[in-house]
């Protein structure tokens, strides 16, 4: 069972692009609340940027598109990137803008860590239409979008729109993962009404169980799965957590059980780490079960360490599980 990859056969210089925002991420020393804790350690954050991370050190030729202030933040963010061999040439560092940052805490009992975001007007908000170069963009053979991006700012939406229209219109695959940040939204009714029409521009969407009971109003995986097979998509990804994923394509269906983690350290990137087992495998030539058992590895590695993409890994790493 293998899903097609529209323009493989092509000349691509690039494998993936995405675009998005990059944050700088002081992660908590210890356990606590945040306005308690003494430390923090300087980590990387941002969804689309842990998939291109996680894309790297696979090997693939991955571009990021984006905009930096040219603060310290924005500085070792971009040195950090480019370090990941990241195609950062469309990335605008603006000195009249800045970059933003976060806090992240840690938990000790598994749960989802206290996220305290300061985004708001950074360099990355005031993307739009405009910084999309069409000839590097359609230099790749992949983009991967979220709703994070997407939900920056009223300019940041269109640009999304474009750039996944433009993929699609090249015969260029495109994944979507919806990727939910409520507060980023004026309301709950736009956020479902927008991020669903995103996932009708992709050929594989990869929605969180939650998340797509939120965004379709169906119960169970199949029918999550079925909402976006009807609105186009070629590849329905369901993840199901610790319990594995629910796949839905064009040549069957089934369920992908999880790996079995023994203590969960941060839940933050889990999902991000998941899309860069499927994407990865899927531009491999490799089948759908086996793809999304790839995600279903490297989300459960995420889990397993401090950080947004710490727990990556590289191809040789792949290789040593068989994956």
């Amino acid at each position: 069972m293998r899903i097609d990859v529209s323009g493989r056969a092509m000349n691509h210089a690039l494998d993936v692009i995405t675009f998005g925002e990059a944050m700088l991420l002081l992660v908590a020393d210890q356990p606590g609340p945040l306005e308690t804790v003494p430390g923090f350690h300087k980590r990387t954050a941002g969804a689309e940027t842990n998939v291109a991370i996680g894309l790297a050190r696979l090997g693939l030729n991955v571009g990021w598109a984006s905009r930096l202030g040219t603060d310290s933040m924005g500085r070792y963010l971009l040195a950090a990137m480019s370090s990941e061999g990241i195609d950062c040439s469309h990335v605008l560092c603006d000195a009249a803008q800045k970059t933003g940052f976060q806090f992240k805490g840690q938990v000790s009992d598994g749960s989802d860590p206290p996220v305290e975001y300061h985004r708001a007007g950074s360099a990355a908000s005031h993307m739009g239409v405009s910084d999309i170069d069409v000839n590097w963009l359609l230099s790749a053979r992949h983009l991967h979008a979220t709703g994070v991006f997407a939900a920056l700012s009223a300019t940041t939406l269109p640009a999304a729109r474009t750039s996944m229209d433009l993929m699609r219109a090249a015969g260029c695959s495109v994944s979507f993962d919806p990727n939910l940040r409520p507060t980023l939204w004026a309301t709950p009714e736009k956020m479902r009404e927008e991020i669903n029409d995103l996932a009708a521009r992709a050929h594989w969407v990869l929605p969180g169980l939650e998340e797509g009971r939120f965004l379709t109003g169906e119960p169970s995986p199949e029918a999550v799965a079925r909402f976006y097979r009807q609105r186009g998509a070629q590849l329905v990804v369901v993840k199901l957590g610790s319990e594995g994923a629910f796949y839905d394509g064009e040549f069957g269906s089934g369920y992908v059980t999880g790996f079995p983690v023994a203590t969960v350290v941060d839940t933050v990137g889990a999902g991000d780490g998941f899309a860069v087992g499927v994407i990865s495998a899927l531009l491999d030539g490799q089948s759908v079960p086996d793809a999304v058992k790839r995600g279903a590895w490297i989300g459960a590695r995420a889990v397993q360490v401090l950080g947004d993409s710490e727990g990556l890994p590289t191809r040789a790493e792949l290789l040593q599980a068989k994956l």
